[in-house]
């Protein structure tokens, strides 16, 4: 199959400058905001695309045609011929999705060879890391009697909790090495096995001890595929740069999520903003000319976590089923609400965004009028960025701003001129407030449906 973008515009990326270098592409909100639809649109003006954080919990969708592609670990960069694809050190790979996502893309014809390659010091999401994942959220719950932070069970926070401990930790790079794995496993999986036994006597759930030889020999199996696509991608991505290859990083999840600077804790374990570059990609510091923020014209959310803007009405129903809200990776439905602009302003800030693309204004059609946060009141007082304190911002009272909603279908729309005044408004009044361009409005999740605002 060809997977060549079609374009109404072919250089309107270079018109708009965000090609002049290296670029970003990250999610300003809570994820799902169409970061994958981006990544595709501009990669064919990129020699590599290069994942940077997170993991299999990760979900980048791609529309082509008639065609959908969901992604977890392979860069969005995969579906165009030109580009090399990069999994960088910050990511934590689970070996098997990885293989799996990526006998997928060939049975379906996209070509998986020399164009992805995997760090040598990325981590390994290991079996027990699942099963301590999905544990640890039994014990947490019940101890607590609360609900858990929304993990999605891939074992993605335990494999970076090793990461922070070292010695129970794995790399790709330790999987060429199988004599000196097998002893690593081994007493790894000891430990594993006494921890995560105890843990389940605490639930009172039945465990089964965990084999280090059976794990050990699949990952045998894992490494001899995955060996001609591990290499040092510092060194990789650096010889790049002398060459003067242009490089395009995407980053999964989203800002506020992110593990420093998100909602913490309801937050996933990496670097999601535009600071978690340097050091998941092994880039130095101030590579990035660009970086495109993705914003969805609306809020979404997978999980627990504090939404001040969230809806529980018919109206969050219609969103929801419009927008086709339920998780890439886990099938979830995804709580709805009106778009919090504090929250996304202060992304765009932190990561120092110089473009934005707003997605998913096709979904807010039919809605009498729409509405903006443009404050959080709470104790009397208006705060006007997003707090350190959960507590704090579940207790906040969005103040809104609201405008006449539109009815006319903007699906077909080829140019941000035809869009509905109303709808035009909406996007304006947006623009405005985070103090960014509104570069790009996506009317749907195809290529021909990015629509330029500026030319």
């Amino acid at each position: 199959m060809t997977t060549t973008p079609t374009m109404t515009e072919p250089d309107v990326f270079d018109r708009l400058g965000l090609t002049q270098g290296h670029c970003a592409v990250v999610g300003m909100q809570y994820g799902d905001e169409g970061k994958g639809q981006i990544v595709d649109r501009l990669a064919e003006r990129f020699d590599y695309v290069v994942r940077y954080n997170g993991g299999a919990n990760a979900g980048h969708t791609v529309v082509i045609g008639d065609q959908k592609f969901a992604l977890h670990l392979v860069p969005s960069g995969i579906l165009c011929p030109n580009a090399i694809n990069v999994v960088g050190n910050g990511v934590v790979v689970d070996p098997e999705q990885i293989l799996k996502e990526m006998d997928g893309l060939r049975e379906r014809g996209v070509k998986v060879g020399d164009n992805l390659r995997i760090s040598d010091r990325a981590h390994v999401v290991m079996p027990y890391h699942k099963t301590q994942d999905a544990l640890f959220d039994h014990a947490l719950s019940k101890a607590s009697g609360t609900a858990s932070i929304g993990t999605t069970g891939r074992g993605i926070g335990p494999c970076y909790a090793d990461k922070a401990t070292r010695t129970t930790a794995i790399r790709i790079g330790d999987l060429l090495c199988p004599d000196s794995l097998k002893e690593r496993v081994r007493k790894i999986v000891g430990i594993k096995n006494i921890m995560l036994q105890a843990l389940a006597q605490s639930c009172g759930d039945p465990y089964t001890p965990l084999n280090a030889d059976q794990i050990h020999a699949d990952l045998e199996k894992h490494a001899q595929r995955l060996r001609p696509h591990i290499c040092d991608t510092t060194q990789l991505l650096y010889q790049a740069g002398q060459q003067g290859k242009k490089l395009l990083f995407e980053g999964a999840n989203a800002t506020l999520l992110d593990i420093d600077h998100g909602t913490y804790p309801f937050v996933t374990s990496s670097s999601c903003a535009s600071l978690g570059v340097y050091p998941g990609a092994g880039v130095p510091g101030g590579t990035l000319k660009n970086v495109v923020g993705i914003v969805k014209l609306y809020t979404s959310r997978v999980g627990a976590g504090p939404f001040p803007t969230e809806l529980l009405d018919e109206t969050a129903s219609q969103i929801r089923e419009r927008g086709r809200e339920y998780g890439t990776t886990t099938g979830r439905p995804r709580r709805c609400g009106w778009l919090d602009l504090v929250a996304v302003r202060y992304a765009v800030r932190l990561s120092g965004v110089t473009a934005v693309v707003g997605t998913g204004l096709s979904v807010l059609r039919g809605l009498p009028s729409l509405k903006l946060c443009v404050g959080y009141r709470v104790d009397g007082r208006i705060i006007d960025t997003v707090p350190a304190s959960c507590d704090l911002l579940a207790r906040v009272e969005p103040v809104f701003e609201e405008l006449p909603g539109f009815d006319v279908a903007v699906d077909e729309c080829r140019d941000a001129n035809d869009l509905p005044a109303e709808a035009k408004k909406y996007i304006q009044r947006v623009e405005q407030f985070i103090g960014v361009p509104l570069a790009m409005v996506c009317v749907g999740r195809r290529r021909d449906q990015i629509l330029p605002r500026y030319h």
